[in-house]
């Protein structure tokens, strides 16, 4: 739930404002649901109206004209109380309720001793973009004509928020984490389109796979462009050789512009200074880096394709499922107050799920949804220096996750996926234990989902086979771990196997162009107008 607190000096505007028609006629039945004990007896919960409104006004403010009390900034209080789209729309009595608990915890009221300010609570159906909410308006000038005290009036409403979100059962909303939101347009754009979901999300978490995927900044700028995203950097003032920022687009439809989005605005954790503090840095790198940006900006090919070009040999599924498997462990001895690590962890682990739904999902699925509310996690309000704990990295999960072919080993899938559903579990339990219920609910059912997909992909994946016992396979490789090796049985005795991906060579000439432009293809990077940067 969350408290919008704003003050001003026009009582009567305001209660005009939230019983009429709204800004764009989204106000429907504006009515009372609560509010303080003299008001509510010679006022109903009937549809408000201009005259109404009127009346309530000159009600609220009949202290405040009675002593004359001067309120430095405004005698009127407005708060808006919100909840998230996804929790559908609270009973009467239950937003009463709230309202009048939200009151006594900013000492509106007599119960702390003091004299009561006037105050009411309207409800007016959803918001624009789906929200249930209500607004309370209240006098700073309470009956004895003394002012109510607001100081640190914000940091007191989102306390007291957080304390009715237990109360209530409602999503908690965290004042650690905050994922970036979108504008209706945006949405409107998808909607058109038929789209899962808005750019702003499917962008996000493009370039989140590709960094995780990445060993240096070149290697990014690659990869972004070999996804499909139109990339071009953000230089320093009068230089072409400092690259300080970057925005990236999806290909627009004919007849559209591109719509560009900065990296932080995708996401807290996907500006570039951020995503350079997990990249190899040095002289060579930076200069490789610098050409592949000036690259992209000139629309022109890779300065020098590299290990994105590169199929992964079959050993490397289990190094980089062993790496999941230690990042857990790590994260069981984590403390809950590491957020900085939790966050990495959240980050990667996301990245991981997102490389799988580019392989194996049409359009965004389940494992997308879960690449998203693990993204959630990864994101957080303020970043400190350094981690309190050094955690192993699972970046290798994405990389190669991301060139995994319909031939990859069924066994290697399910470890991999145990793994990173194991580490996922781990991040919940993390939400869970700190009271987070929101991430819980969310993680808990995006990971089942995608648990489904992975499992129907690598059935639909393998071809028959003889079914191998753990001897037999403890023979065939004595360097495995028996978890592993256990999760090849399975696979083998419910499915029968299937071959195993190639050893690591150079793919043919169209892999290792992939995301370039050809000489004979229109330029489709450069349009009559450069779009609209958000």
């Amino acid at each position: 739930m969350i408290p919008n607190i704003t003050q001003g000096d026009r009582m009567a505007g305001l209660m005009i404002y939230l019983a009429g028609p709204g800004r764009a006629n989204e106000h429907e039945e504006p009515h009372l649901v609560a509010g303080d004990s003299a008001l509510m007896a010679w006022h109903d919960d009937n549809e408000l109206n201009r005259d109404a409104a009127l009346d309530i006004a000159n009600a609220l403010d009949r202290a405040k004209q009675f002593f004359e009390t001067e309120v430095d900034g405004g005698h009127v209080f407005h708060c808006s109380l919100s909840l998230a789209a996804e929790e559908g729309q609270l009973s009467e009595e239950r937003w009463s309720a709230i309202a009048n608990d939200f009151m006594k915890e900013l000492d509106f009221t007599e119960d702390g001793g003091r004299a009561p300010a006037r105050w009411v609570a309207v409800r007016h159906g959803l918001s624009k973009n789906g929200n249930d909410h209500i607004h309370i308006v209240a006098s700073m000038v309470r009956d004895d004509g003394t002012k109510w005290n607001s100081w640190k009036s914000k940091y007191k409403s989102q306390q007291a928020a957080r304390t009715l979100e237990k109360k209530y059962g409602l999503n908690a909303v965290g004042t650690l984490r905050a994922e970036r939101g979108f504008t209706p347009a945006e949405q409107s754009k998808a909607i058109r389109h038929g789209l899962t979901e808005v750019e702003r999300h499917s962008l996000a978490r493009k370039v989140r796979v590709c960094a995780a995927a990445s060993t240096d900044e070149a290697e990014f700028v690659r990869r972004a462009r070999q996804e499909g995203m139109l990339v071009r950097p953000r230089y320093a003032a009068g230089r072409t050789d400092v690259v300080t920022g970057y925005s990236v687009a999806e290909r627009p439809r004919k007849g559209e512009r591109a719509v560009w989005f900065g990296g932080n605005s995708l996401g807290r954790d996907l500006a570039l200074p951020k995503l350079r503090a997990e990249w190899e840095s040095t002289p060579e790198s930076a200069a490789s880096a610098v050409a592949e940006w000036n690259a992209a900006a000139r629309n022109r090919r890779p300065a020098s394709p590299g290990r994105e070009t590169l199929q992964p040999s079959a050993e490397l599924w289990n190094k980089y499922a062993n790496d999941v498997q230690a990042l857990r462990e790590k994260l069981a001895t984590t403390p809950y107050g590491d957020h900085v690590a939790w966050a990495q962890a959240a980050r990667e682990t996301s990245a991981a799920f997102g490389a799988w739904s580019r392989r194996i999902e049409p359009t965004p699925g389940p494992l997308a949804d879960a690449a998203r509310e693990l993204s959630k996690s990864a994101q957080l309000r303020r970043y400190p220096s350094r981690p309190a704990v050094a955690l192993p990295s699972a970046r290798g999960a994405t990389m190669i996750l991301l060139a995994a072919t319909s031939k990859s080993d069924r066994a290697a899938y399910a470890l991999m996926f145990r793994q990173l559903a194991q580490t996922a579990r781990a991040i919940h339990d993390m939400h869970k234990a700190t009271d987070d219920l929101r991430r819980v609910r969310g993680l808990s059912a995006a990971v089942v989902a995608a648990g489904r997909v992975v499992e129907a992909s690598a059935t639909a994946q393998t071809i028959t086979a003889r079914p191998l016992t753990m001897e037999t396979l403890r023979e065939q490789h004595p360097e495995a771990s028996e978890e592993a090796l256990r999760a090849r049985l399975i696979a083998e005795r419910s499915r029968g196997g299937s071959p195993v991906p190639t050893t690591l060579t150079k793919p043919d000439r169209t892999l290792q162009q992939a995301g370039s432009i050809r000489p004979e293809e229109p330029n489709r990077d450069q349009h009559p107008n450069p779009g609209i940067e958000r």
